[in-house]
């Protein structure tokens, strides 16, 4: 006679606790794979933002005492001066060439420690992404209000030093197809290998986001619309060689007079146009026309033209506006034209 467990015959209870058994077997390696691809993802995310922070700190503290060395030195010559009784015309005059001398690398650093504050702050919103209320569950990638809060710093790294980025959209082609035909499990793993791939092709200093259904957000800092165009190809081309499936691509780079919702509105449209062709394909928006990559690639680089750092131009006025009160000839040969920071 069967034994019975709970009302339920001996043998069919153990094989429910064994199908059981198999299907939970079945997914822990699955599951334990995502949480170890998720924590190398953010490990490797975590040292970027901190070797960022060090690479800052460490220029301001080297330009801090460079700076603090010719203060001490014009510090020395003043005290030497108060003591002397017989102070020339022309010692008070070399005193005036010296602190002019000093206003240049004074301007700089001053300009350099506020763009280090706008860079501070841009990778504590790379680190707020750390916390559960920016990241999405599901993939482990940043969600939208970590996107919204990133977007946010670039535009106004942007508006300061215009610092170029690039946005680009990516949608997976005929997902709800996937759903539908293999079910809402399998469709979430489909998400998991897109965001796991899409993070594998990007660079340290990049943001990658969920931003909402089957779609993703990549935003990379200090990238043309050129380079952008060669990252995305390698995605799409990776999706369909790796997954068997396929994705559409929207780019734009940020232009004179975006802000976040406009940015994100001509992705948007690249990446409408791009599903209107036919799919699988990545579109551009130039800020005039939408265009496919290979339009892009094959356009040749146009020399870098000339332009003035707003520092120097500060620094020229300020001149400027010295000379008016003095009389004297500004001297704009210690200025240089290098990058601030440099």
């Amino acid at each position: 006679m069967d034994e019975w467990i709970n009302g339920i015959p001996g043998p069919v209870a153990m094989a429910i606790v064994a199908v059981i058994g198999y299907f939970v077997g079945k997914r822990s390696p699955r599951e334990t794979t995502a949480a170890a691809n998720q924590a190398r993802r953010e490990l490797k995310r975590a040292k970027a933002v901190i070797h960022q922070l060090e690479e800052i700190s460490r220029d301001i503290r080297r330009n801090l005492s460079t700076h603090q060395t010719s203060i001490m030195h014009f510090k020395e010559r003043i005290g030497s001066l108060s003591q002397d009784n017989s102070v020339s015309g022309e010692s008070w005059q070399s005193i005036c060439d010296e602190a002019e001398q000093m206003l240049t690398p004074t301007m700089r650093l001053s300009a350099q420690i506020a763009h280090a504050y706008d860079e501070i702050r841009q990778q504590a919103n790379l680190l707020m992404t750390f916390t559960e209320s920016r990241t999405d569950p599901l993939t482990g990638l940043s969600n939208r209000r970590a996107l919204d809060d990133c977007l946010d710093s670039l535009f106004a790294m942007n508006n300061r030093y215009k610092l170029e980025f690039t946005l680009c959209i990516l949608d997976v082609d005929h997902f709800k197809k996937v759903n539908d035909e293999n079910g809402h499990l399998h469709g979430d793993r489909i998400l998991q290998e897109v965001s796991s791939l899409i993070d594998s092709c990007v660079r340290e200093t990049d943001i990658v986001t969920r931003y909402g259904g089957e779609e993703f957000v990549v935003v990379m800092p200090q990238t043309p619309l050129k380079g952008a165009c060669v990252f995305a190809e390698r995605v799409r081309t990776s999706v369909e060689a790796q997954l068997g499936i396929t994705v559409s691509g929207g780019l734009a780079q940020v232009a004179v007079g975006d802000d976040p919702k406009t940015l994100l509105g001509r992705a948007d449209s690249a990446l409408y146009h791009a599903k209107a062709k036919g799919r699988n394909q990545i579109c551009c928006h130039t800020g005039e026309k939408i265009v496919d990559t290979k339009t892009i690639q094959d356009e040749p680089i146009s020399p870098a033209r000339e332009k003035p750092e707003k520092l120097l131009t500060e620094i020229r006025d300020l001149e400027q506006s010295l000379h008016d009160r003095s009389g004297q000839a500004p001297r704009l040969e210690a200025v240089s034209e290098s990058r601030v920071g440099d």
